[in-house]
């Protein structure tokens, strides 16, 4: 395994609850009330959507799309959903902190080094005012059976759905009996009023039993595909191992080839002409970054 490379699970699509659009020379996020499932091909008029898109919309009520049929690919919660403090540098897209409240890794001059993390809502972090550092979840589901490791990864800096999945992955990991992996979920887009929308409904997204399914009968079913998938010596703990291992490889999960997701998640309100940094990196810059880290973090 390449060492200071983030091994993450393979992505073959993304899931959102919004778009960002442009408007004035600037590219600002506009809000929906369904999800969207694209493709990883984006073209100048967006992300393609990808065919399971159009599949569960024809069987969404008024053709929205606010359920997805989900199986998780490990039993480990923070494992399908990784979520920490983050800032990331404006201009290109590019990790500087990443923390979980205690500790944090932080480029720095010297290197990248592990350092005090105060949550972002204290004045203890210079780097963290004017709202520069955020939560941010990424969570991998599998959707369909046509490739049981590929994922469609679910991005958010949102306060509700980064808490309500983490309660959620914990609660059926817990109610299980550690079969986290085999229960039978849905994504569900959930709308509340808060004092800080005004009454304007905000959308976050939840994870629940599927639609139809009592709790009885979902464990049912995770027990009799943890049995199937016991006769056929699969795995689990050595996946969740591996996968373990793999995130751990690098100082940090995205890869500069993201770069574009994580602007327009956490500032979507920069200029038009600055929003696509340049995805087309040669493999010795890379390389020479991952060089950079491993060092930094050998250190």
């Amino acid at each position: 395994m390449i060492k200071g490379l983030s091994i993450t699970p393979p992505v073959l699509g993304r899931i959102s609850i919004g778009r960002v659009v442009e408007r004035n020379g600037k590219r600002l996020p506009e809000k929906d009330d369904q999800f969207t499932i694209t493709s990883q091909v984006q073209t100048k008029d967006g992300w393609l959507l990808h065919p399971f898109d159009e599949t569960l919309r024809k069987n969404s009520p008024n053709g929205k799309l606010r359920s997805i049929p989900v199986t998780l690919l490990f039993n480990d919660p923070d494992l399908n959903l990784r979520a920490e403090y983050s800032l990331f540098d404006r201009s290109n897209g590019r990790p500087m902190c990443v923390g979980n409240g205690e500790t944090c890794r932080r480029v720095t001059t010297t290197g990248i080094q592990t350092l005090p993390c105060p949550c972002p809502g204290t004045d203890g972090c210079e780097m963290a005012r004017g709202g520069a550092c955020k939560p941010y979840g990424r969570l991998n589901v599998k959707l369909g059976d046509d490739d049981e490791l590929g994922t469609f990864i679910f991005r958010t800096t949102g306060y509700n759905s980064i808490r309500t999945l983490a309660a959620r992955l914990h609660y059926f990991k817990a109610i299980s009996g550690d079969l986290l992996a085999c229960m039978p979920l849905e994504l569900r887009l959930r709308g509340k009023s808060t004092a800080q929308s005004r009454g304007t409904p905000i959308y976050y997204v939840d994870l629940t039993i599927r639609e139809g399914m009592a709790l009885d009968e979902a464990l049912t079913q995770a027990q009799q595909t943890h049995a199937r998938r016991q006769a056929l010596a699969y795995n689990q703990q050595a996946l969740d191992a591996v996968a373990r291992a793999g995130f751990s490889n690098g100082a940090f999960e995205d890869d500069p080839d993201e770069a574009l997701d994580v602007m327009e998640e956490f500032y979507p309100d920069r200029p038009a002409e600055t929003a696509k940094p340049s995805q087309k990196q040669s493999l010795n810059a890379k390389l020479e970054r991952i060089a950079a880290d491993t060092k930094a973090a050998s250190v």
